[in-house]
């Protein structure tokens, strides 16, 4: 999901030192040197190629001696993270809730699902649909997992329990995709080759999301999604039963349910970086939260609206589907779950750090309220979501 947080706020960037605890090894390469101005970015963008990152990208940011913490903790993951796995044979699956194709009453069947999504508007269909994108681009997400050192899948199907998570992990979200999908098909409403076209630009897109390859970012970036998409599929399923359809408010809440669950994993991940080096854990939040988390689809594209991301955002925002107040909500609950603030025994650059993230919810939703007095007037625009009908964005 989305938020436009860049503008209404900005921290100062300092750079941590080289001490032992520093989360940031000094091997630091620049992949890229393009800056993100609208110009380069519009360059980039041609009619064969898909929007593409520009900001400097980092990579290797981890001291390489860390790399065995994780290594140590291969066995803690087996008996603590792999736990939050489902067996195949006891998850659903999107067949449960769509219509039986060997059914006589299939038709029947797709007729009454038609039905009841007539009685959704369009913008909650523009939110639905990129709700869905973000999820059918689960190969980048897959993809980012496996930059990230001491925990990658080394082979493509290694046995360490990092590996083994990552697999299982893309194999549950796959069905989140698959299930959206195709229940916004038989649905009738919206535009399918436009969002097919859309999930292609995004997934050649990629993300670098700002983890440099580093397991404590990652993990970090990680735990704040999941909370993010649950939060967002919690209220499309809270809209979709407001609007009368119980079966996709059944869809959207179990899709929720999952997210608590991987969110349950990354940030026990996190809690336990916090037992072992709270140091080196707080400097990599607050370095992520100065960052601030980029939204996994944020180079969405479908060939025709250069602010595609930034509309998607506006409607979703509009709806209550995920808003800026979220996103404090979601770091306050993250700070708070991992006892941030009663951390002792930090170095001076790690108090530090846990001040600014400690106060920066509130200073989050002081900055929303202003951008909210200074939000310009709303505008109409056609989503080819929706066959280039308008919405108010």
């Amino acid at each position: 999901m989305a938020l436009s947080l860049n503008s209404m706020m900005s921290f100062p960037s300092y750079k941590l030192s080289s001490k032992p605890l520093n989360l940031r090894s000094p091997r630091v390469l620049m992949a890229s040197t393009l800056h993100s101005t609208s110009k380069e970015a519009e360059n980039l963008k041609k009619p064969y190629s898909p929007p593409r990152e520009v900001h400097a990208q980092v990579s290797h940011s981890m001291p390489p001696q860390k790399v065995e913490i994780f290594k140590s903790l291969d066995g803690w993951a087996e008996e603590n993270i792999l736990v939050h796995l489902k067996p195949v044979e006891k998850c659903w699956q999107p067949q449960d809730f769509l219509p039986e194709p060997e059914s006589e009453g299939f038709y029947e069947q797709v007729k009454e699902l038609r039905e009841r999504s007539n009685e959704l508007p369009d913008d909650y269909f523009v939110v639905l649909v990129g709700d869905m994108i973000t999820e059918e681009a689960l190969p980048t997400y897959q993809t980012m997992l496996n930059t990230l050192d001491g925990v990658r899948d080394e082979t493509g199907a290694s046995l360490t329990s990092w590996a083994v998570w990552t697999r299982a992990w893309t194999a549950e979200e796959n069905r989140h995709g698959d299930l959206l999908n195709k229940y916004l098909y038989l649905s009738g409403r919206v535009d399918m080759k436009q969002i097919e076209k859309t999930i292609q630009y995004l997934i050649g897109s990629g993300m670098d999301p700002k983890t440099e390859n580093n397991p404590y970012l990652g993990f970090i970036y990680t735990s704040f999604q999941e909370r993010a998409t649950f939060i967002s599929h919690g209220n499309t399923a809270r809209l979709a039963k407001e609007h009368g359809d119980l079966k996709l408010a059944q869809i959207c809440g179990i899709i929720a349910s999952d997210e608590k669950r991987h969110e349950t994993a990354y940030t026990k991940i996190v809690e336990k970086l916090f037992e072992i080096d709270p140091d080196g854990t707080i400097l990599a939040l607050s370095d992520m939260m100065r960052k601030k988390i980029s939204m996994p689809a944020h180079l969405m594209y479908d060939g025709r609206d250069d602010n595609l991301f930034e509309h998607f955002s506006s409607v979703a925002q509009r709806l209550g589907v995920y808003t800026a107040r979220d996103y404090a909500d979601i770091l306050e609950f993250l700070v708070g779950r991992w006892n941030v603030e009663k951390l002792t025994g930090l170095s001076g650059e790690g108090r530090k750090a846990q001040d600014f993230v400690c106060g920066l919810s509130s200073r989050i939703r002081r900055l929303e309220e202003r951008a909210q007095g200074r939000a310009k007037q709303s505008s109409i625009i056609p989503v080819s979501w929706v066959f280039g009908r308008e919405i108010k964005v």
